[in-house]
């Protein structure tokens, strides 16, 4: 995820951290702890995820008065700083050196330093380590508060035109094709719609295989939101699937969502079951039909494999 930056020694750490902001006006002292003694406060706070003008005042006022700013690369969040005129004492925090770090986190926040997490874009702990050192500084009493704002996430889906009443953030998928399917299934039969990241390479693959198990959904791609080269585009799995398997890939983030299924169309009763069994037991042997038609109707696998059994052991 993030890489290595230059660094200088943090007072409250004793780490190598990095100094943001060139030589823009210091509008805090580096280190700064809350006045009148005590725990300080872990903010988590969400940066643009691609235009400025979406940073919120509260957000730049909580990076000026934090003694610390965690980040994914140091590099990325200095060019904010420096955008607000601050420089800030700044530690990469990410999957590859969080659990050696977190307990210095802890202690600094113990000994009075506010601290500030933020990730290269968009809000914290969202597909990021982060809710570990939430889920810590809480159990040990530290104040933690969500200082809010852009999400990749809420924006596709706001805009995606599919329902919102319900919907569930499955991050990314596997990059293997038979474990991108076997997670696939697993969501087919939940009622809301869905919602993804995916890397411009494996996109072809994953609308191949959301469209094979999914089956031929409403849904819509979300390309760099709130950049200048944004697109958003609304169709089905189907026309999507066709149209990135025939062209380069997409260049940018993008978040794929795609709505719930058709109750009416997708439900399979046990009629329906016995028959998918009964046609795939003609070719295959009864764990292969049971697999089959779990991928197809999301029921469990175990269920299924007891059905076909029982179906064979019925045939003349």
């Amino acid at each position: 995820m993030a890489r290595k930056a230059r660094t200088r020694t943090h007072p409250d750490l004793d780490r190598p951290t990095a100094a943001a902001g060139g030589e823009a006006k210091e509008r805090t002292a580096v280190g700064q702890s809350r006045t009148g003694g005590g725990a300080g406060r872990l903010a988590v706070v969400a940066t643009p995820i691609g235009n400025l003008g979406d940073l919120s005042p509260r957000a730049a006022e909580t990076l000026a008065t934090a003694g610390l700013v965690l980040c994914e690369d140091t590099r990325v969040t200095g060019k904010l700083l420096r955008h607000l005129g601050l420089r800030r004492s700044l530690l990469a925090y990410h999957d590859h050196n969080a659990a050696e770090i977190r307990p210095r986190i802890l202690d600094a926040l113990a000994a009075g330093t506010d601290v500030a997490l933020v990730c290269d874009a968009g809000t914290p702990t969202v597909s990021d380590p982060g809710y570990r050192l939430v889920r810590e500084a809480a159990g040990r009493g530290i104040e933690v508060v969500a200082v809010p704002g852009p999400s990749a996430l809420l924006a596709a889906l706001s805009v995606s035109g599919l329902p919102t009443d319900r919907f569930l953030f499955a991050g990314f998928l596997p990059t293997k094709t038979t474990a991108r399917r076997a997670a696939l299934a697993e969501l087919r039969p939940v009622r809301a719609t869905l919602v993804f990241y995916e890397a411009p390479t494996r996109l072809a693959g994953c609308l191949t295989d959301a469209l094979a198990v999914l089956g031929p959904r409403p849904a819509a791609l979300a390309r760099e939101l709130t950049k200048r080269f944004e697109e958003v585009r609304r169709g089905t799995l189907e026309e999507f699937a066709a149209s990135v398997a025939a062209g380069a890939p997409p260049k940018g983030e993008i978040v794929l969502v795609i709505g719930p299924p058709d109750e009416a169309a997708d439900a399979l009763d046990d009629g329906a079951i016995d028959a998918a069994l009964t046609e795939r037991l003609q070719t295959c042997a009864p764990s292969a039909a049971a697999a089959a038609v779990a991928e197809l109707s999301g029921r469990p696998r175990r269920e299924l494999y007891r059905r076909a059994l029982a179906l064979r052991a019925a045939k003349p």
